[in-house]
């Protein structure tokens, strides 16, 4: 199908000279990606369903996140009859029926990386107060080593800690230089109590993703039953249902983020192709509501490369502050069309540095409901700011088949929970295989190694017996900060230190920066106490305690789009978008 450049998607109308035209985007234009921003019930999602759904009806190719549910499963009812099997709807909560998706499955040497920042970064995010270098460093080349190991998944990630048959196995076939020589010069010196110490930590977040029945019969299935990059090519229809109520937040943004890598990878993958062929790949369009949820590196990544790839973004959120500042500075660097809902104060500062001098800050938050300000990217060039108001939801049409589209996307992409649970467990009890034919590649330059961590976490003489509940793991780590803590304290006033002032989570002082503050001893022996006697779990509720983190009538101002603009490029008569 030959793509119109011109193609325009509908969102809003405007007023000229007393009349409201309807008018939106052109295709072309889209590449330059679309923000959307605004407190929430100003009508954010129903801007973004009301895109897809012309997306869809065009036959275009889309994938929508949606993290409350709402909105994946309206869209549903707006599937054509003609395009239900190109629909692939993605619901974790659908247990009975688990499609399989692997992260870890296939990744090219030069994007492993990728992947594993990707992880990395989401499970910074969920439990950013337990969090350390330690951790991270062991991850990470965990997740590198698996990354070569052909038909692993995350569940080996504790199997490969704990399981050494495994283990010698996946280092076996580990070509990297540097992932080869971090197990078996470095991790192989642990000590058996050592390692038994070191790993718990990362066995207790990992575990608590993977040990989820909803979670592990997606991501613990060797063989991903759909290709990304093959949806993308065949404009097909990717609708992720990953509400919260219903998967659970830890597990939304865990997937959310790993389904965010896949399809940046997938476009990026797109780079190998000819520039002819790459001239007659479709435009693939990428819905993300509240995209702050899933991001990561490859978001600022996808805003600042994959219009050369033909991936478009369209996402939106609440706030300025939910994005991180390489996220925020990609944002503002590359999106092409800003849209802005009623936003509060602060937001409201820092867009008014987009849309002066049309509308300032005080105009931004009296914004009523559907009313918006924007800057719309029209033939490669960023219009004046306007206002407008956007369109109402889309009247459900006549035939509607969201049944039809689930069950056919159940017979292509699922398999029955029975058959699933016991491939898993078959896999989890098999040997290992030998060693096995790693892909060549063309050199072993690496950009992205893990640093050691710092010498405050070098490996100790271990204090803690061999550990195998939850409970008890938690305990343990809870003695070992104490005593970590006890030991420092005693160099430190060997040396006439200062009283401490931290907290029980973070790391130990390092010598090579001066002397340690050494303030409230005491009290922090007593919370250690306390945490100690404490069921394991109220454990991080006893932490929140000890060491608390420190951490907001419609006056509309309406300024026109040009009525040249309206009548020469984007109006068209209103029946065309009903």
């Amino acid at each position: 199908m030959k793509e119109s450049s011109d193609q325009i998607t509908f969102f809003a109308k405007t007023n000229s000279r007393g009349r409201e035209m309807p008018f939106g985007i052109k295709r072309k234009d889209r590449v330059r990606h679309m923000y959307v921003i605004g407190k929430t019930g100003m009508g954010k999602s129903t801007l973004l369903e009301n895109m897809a759904i012309q997306d869809i009806r065009n036959g275009e190719g889309v994938a929508f996140i949606d993290p409350h549910g709402a909105t994946a499963e309206r869209l549903l009812e707006y599937v054509p009859k003609e395009r239900v099997k190109d629909v692939l709807y993605f619901a974790p909560f659908d247990m009975e029926h688990p499609i399989a998706f692997n992260v870890m499955e296939d990744v090219g040497y030069d994007k492993r990386h990728l992947v594993v920042s990707g992880l990395l970064a989401a499970f910074r995010k969920i439990w950013v107060d337990a969090w350390s270098a330690r951790m991270e460093y062991i991850l990470s080349n965990t997740l590198l080593a698996l990354l070569e190991y052909p038909g692993s998944t995350l569940l080996d990630v504790n199997r490969m800690l704990i399981n050494k048959n495994f283990r010698k196995k996946v280092v076996e076939n580990i070509t990297d230089p540097i992932v080869k020589d971090f197990w078996e010069q470095e991790f192989a010196t642990y000590t058996d109590r050592y390692t038994q110490e070191a790993t718990p930590a990362i066995q207790n977040k990992v575990g608590q993703f993977t040990s989820n029945p909803l979670i592990r019969n997606i991501v613990g299935q060797p063989k991903s039953s759909f290709d990304i990059r093959k949806i993308m090519d065949e404009r097909k229809i990717l609708i992720i249902n990953l509400s919260k109520g219903r998967v659970g937040e830890v597990n939304a943004t865990l997937l959310g983020s790993m389904l965010v890598t896949k399809i940046y990878l997938a476009a990026m993958s797109r780079a190998d192709a000819s520039i002819q062929v790459m001239e007659g790949l479709p435009s693939f369009y990428f819905y993300v509501d509240e995209f702050q949820t899933f991001a990561n590196q490859s978001f600022a990544d996808i805003l600042s490369e994959a219009r050369k790839y033909k991936l478009n973004l369209i996402i939106a959120h609440q706030y300025v502050e939910q994005m991180e500042e390489e996220v925020r500075d990609a944002v503002f660097g590359n999106v092409g069309t800003t849209i802005a809902f009623r936003v509060g104060p602060f937001d409201a500062e820092v867009l008014e540095t987009i849309f002066k001098p049309q509308f300032s800050a005080t105009d931004l938050v009296n914004l009523g409901f559907a009313q918006v300000y924007l800057t719309l990217m029209i033939d490669g060039v960023g219009s004046p700011p306007f206002s407008a108001t956007t369109l109402p939801p889309f009247d459900l049409p006549g035939e509607r088949y969201p049944r039809e589209v689930m069950e056919s996307s159940r017979g292509l992409f699922s398999k029955p929970r029975g058959m699933v649970e016991e491939a898993i467990k078959k896999w989890n009890e098999s040997d290992p295989p030998s060693a096995l034919v790693p892909k060549p590649r063309k050199d072993y330059v690496r950009h992205d190694a893990p640093k050691a961590p710092p010498t405050s976490v070098a490996p100790t003489p271990p204090t803690t017996p061999i550990l195998h509940k939850p409970a008890e793991i938690k305990h343990a780590e809870a003695k070992v900060m104490g005593e970590q803590i006890a030991r420092e304290h005693k160099m430190a006033q060997s040396q006439g230190a200062e009283p401490l002032r931290h907290s029980p989570y973070n790391p130990p002082f390092d010598r090579t920066q001066g002397k340690p503050p050494l303030d409230g001893i005491q009290s922090l022996r007593e919370a250690l106490e306390r945490i100690k006697k404490a069921p394991a779990t109220d454990l991080k509720e006893t932490l929140n305690k000890i060491a608390p983190e420190a951490r907001e009538p419609d006056t509309h101002k309406s300024v026109g789009l040009p009525e040249k603009v309206l009548r020469e490029m984007l109006a068209v008569d209103e029946e065309n978008i009903s």
